[in-house]
């Protein structure tokens, strides 16, 4: 059977990409396209980071979560070296492989022109954070940690799409509609109506592309695992509250299990004298955390989210549909990003302009309209995350401020996972699944690692 391409890649995430590295790389007599949505490297352009626009006007490809560097790209370029957090790929293989591929993601970063700095959390300085932390039931998780920085992240990926644009077919503005199997091979059906069809495929559709990838596996018949959703908030407060913990560790994952229910609460994407911004997802404004290695770019405040982790069971299997749901409430009273100082919550009320505009701790994200998360976030996570604060507060006193910022909501969707092998092929031969759309990651550096992974198995066949 004739095929258009041996190796369609799905995704110009950070699976995608080093994907695509890796298959020019041992393979370049393949034929290999790259598709994505959005835009390339240097086309991706936000109104609202342009400072077009103050609220997101809903644009039909969202330029912060599509294009060359998917949802990364605009990140603060945070990069992992652990199998404790940031994906689950050591359900399909041994941890010491999984750091393997990691440190190779890293050094094509490096190649590229990533830092070599590492932040550790085998200091003498971590471990008696760590040891502060357990005191309180607080656990820092160990990693180690680079920060590659929003302005510089954008450079590494720029450097990568011009070593890779001319070794294969890049297709953006390319949405595809529907997968079907093919005889031996995989058969796509663009948005436009155009049919391309290859020998493999590897699915890397990135968060944007989650749930209409679950989609297609539900008709292609490829069994579905629940997978969790992170429901919480971002705080934000004066960055010296943090600063005996992020110059000592930078990115600290702490994880708490509350009192009141059992539920875990842990911190997330972590932005010393960074910068709170909004992200659209499919049409809903969720919040996130930037921060720029330049400290002429920098605020006077750190920030970071506070995630409950939510999982569910049968009956029940869309947890990105209510995930969005939950995200749509603050979206509906505030139409966008909600925020509310940490003391009026508690006190029971709503943060208006008056309230805000008196408050010592001054919003980076001057579009989020103040009012009351208590009208948009389920009752137990709010409990979850006053009880961590509260926590927080033992080891970072001036965490639980009155004037300590919340926006709402932040919402981590993660795809629905699949069955894999540990090569990353599904049940049907050929078919490949990588990155935080296919479910098996959530973050850079396991993303990368993934992309890896799968395009080493396809080498070894095509």
């Amino acid at each position: 059977m004739s095929f258009n391409y041996d190796v369609i890649i799905l995704g110009c995430g950070e699976a995608g990409i080093f994907a695509a590295y890796e298959l020019s790389k041992l393979r370049p007599d393949l034929k290999v396209a790259a598709l994505d949505q959005g835009q390339d490297i240097y086309s991706r352009s936000c109104p609202i980071v342009a400072g077009k626009v103050k609220e997101c006007i809903h644009c039909k490809v969202c330029h912060t979560m599509c294009g060359f560097g998917g949802a990364g790209a605009f990140s603060d370029g945070k990069f992992n070296f652990t199998t404790q957090f940031g994906g689950w790929l050591t359900d399909f293989m041994a941890p010491e492989r999984v750091m393997e591929l990691i440190e190779y993601v890293d050094g094509i970063n490096v190649a590229h022109g990533a830092t070599t700095e590492v932040y550790s959390t085998q200091t003498p300085a971590a471990r008696e954070l760590e040891r502060r932390a357990l005191a309180h039931d607080l656990h820092l998780l160990q990693a180690r940690c680079k920060h590659l920085g929003t302005e510089n992240n954008l450079r590494i990926l720029t450097n990568i799409y011009e070593g890779l644009r001319d070794k294969l077919e890049f297709r953006f503005n390319t949405a595809v509609s529907t997968i079907e199997r093919d005889g031996e091979g995989f058969r796509l059906t663009l948005e436009k109506g155009e049919q391309l069809s290859c020998r493999f495929l590897l699915a890397a559709p990135g968060r944007s592309g989650a749930e209409w990838f679950a989609d297609q596996c539900r008709t292609l018949g490829i069994k579905l695992i629940n997978n969790q959703v992170d429901i919480g908030v971002r705080v934000e407060l004066p960055a010296a509250v943090f600063e005996h913990i992020t110059d000592v560790v930078y990115e600290s994952k702490l994880v708490y299990r509350t009192k009141q229910y059992g539920d875990q609460v842990r911190t997330f994407c972590m932005n010393p004298y960074g910068h709170v911004v909004a992200e659209n997802v499919e049409g809903i404004n969720t919040v996130n955390g930037h921060s720029y290695a330049d400290p002429a770019l920098r605020s006077n405040n750190t920030n970071f989210a506070l995630l409950v982790s939510n999982r569910f069971t049968s009956p029940f299997d869309q947890p990105y549909r209510y995930g969005k749901h939950i995200a749509s409430l603050s979206n509906m009273l505030a139409g966008g990003v909600l925020v509310q100082r940490f003391g009026d919550l508690v006190a029971g009320i709503r943060t208006n302009e008056h309230r805000l505009g008196h408050s010592f701790v001054r919003p980076t994200l001057t579009a989020a309209v103040p009012g009351d998360l208590s009208l948009a976030l389920p009752k137990r996570q709010l409990d979850d995350i006053i009880e961590m604060i509260y926590a927080l507060d033992k080891i970072a006193p001036g965490t639980a401020n009155y004037d300590t910022l919340l926006y709402g909501a932040e919402v981590k969707f993660y795809s629905s996972r699949l069955e894999l092998s540990g090569e990353l092929e599904t049940a049907l031969p050929g078919l490949f699944a990588a990155g935080d759309g296919a479910g098996v990651t959530r973050g850079l550096a396991q993303a990368g690692a993934s992309g890896i992974q799968a395009a080493r198995a396809i080498c070894s066949r095509a």
